[in-house]
């Protein structure tokens, strides 16, 4: 019989391409994940891994195998889920990934309302990068996930994921008190934005693009209480989104931008878990936070 353990060493395997990026993932030594593989392939009676070069690469009955141990996992989480799904007191670890906004104006409030309302619960909280977290959950790094998607530039959707809103966020201009009170009126300032490759410093730089100028970012950092910190003090504009006004310092001025001018905050999480006890009043837990941040 194969080793469930060692199908999703394989899987990992699949999805992350070096053994040493799946021992990280699964906390085991490089050489614990080659054993783990090796005794797969006995188990299996086939040749799962071969070697080009210094790289390890996957055979086609190891694809095969990869797909099908997808499949089976998915199944045992299912199995899983229908098992919790009879108990009326939620209880286990769920394991959330969430990036920086969200978990400062989410967690305050959804964490204190799940330890009242399901004690028995524990949940271990990551900050991650949203697209990288989307990816983590849908190979089962994380159980649930808090990200974001930014106007005409959409999140990475993964088959077997569900997706649910939790806010529409609405994006504002961030500018030293009594400076100008336009985006336009700022292309000869300096800007704070997150590094290249982040939704929000694409969305950033074509704001200022299609009103006609080429922004002048000057300082670099995923850090949005470093960009608040960064305009109080007069040394930069930035676009902030709504989730962060409230720990917003004084000396700011908040121009608003146009109503579509926002971003949509989401969990999302595996189909196979959607019935899970845990996952729903997490969830439900996220959800209240964000109505109330949403009326506040």
């Amino acid at each position: 019989m194969l080793d469930l353990h060692r199908l999703r060493t394989l899987r990992e395997f699949a999805l992350r391409g070096t053994v040493t990026e799946v021992a990280a993932v699964l906390g085991y030594s490089p050489s614990a994940v080659s054993q783990q593989l090796g005794a797969l392939e006995r188990e299996a009676g086939a040749v799962l891994v071969r070697r080009s070069g210094r790289r390890l690469l996957l055979t086609p009955a190891g694809q095969q195998l990869a797909d099908a141990a997808g499949r089976i996992l998915g199944l045992v989480e299912e199995a899983e889920t229908g098992l919790r799904s009879a108990q009326h007191d939620p209880g286990g670890t769920v394991r959330l990934a969430v990036f920086q906004s969200a978990a400062l104006a989410l967690l305050p409030t959804a964490l204190p309302q799940l330890s009242a309302s399901a004690p028995r619960l524990r949940v271990e909280v990551t900050q991650s990068e949203p697209a990288q977290a989307l990816e983590d959950t849908w190979s089962r790094d994380f159980d649930l996930v808090v990200a974001e998607e930014y106007p005409y530039h959409s999140a990475p959707h993964y088959d077997g994921l569900t997706r649910v809103t939790l806010v529409r966020d609405p994006i504002a201009l961030a500018t030293p008190s009594g400076s100008a009170a336009t985006v336009v009126g700022h292309r000869d300032s300096a800007w704070v934005m997150e590094p290249p490759g982040t939704a929000s410093r694409h969305f950033a730089e074509q704001l200022c693009r299609v009103a006609g100028f080429e922004p002048d970012v000057r300082y670099e950092t995923a850090d949005l209480q470093a960009h608040l910190a960064l305009v109080e003090a007069g040394l930069a504009v930035a676009l902030i989104p709504g989730l962060m006004w409230p720990s917003a310092p004084g000396g700011i001025a908040r121009v608003e931008l146009d109503a579509t001018m926002s971003r949509t905050v989401f969990a999302a999480f595996r189909d196979t878990s959607s019935q899970d006890p845990a996952i729903r009043a997490t969830l439900a837990a996220l959800t209240m936070a964000a109505l109330e941040v949403a009326a506040g």
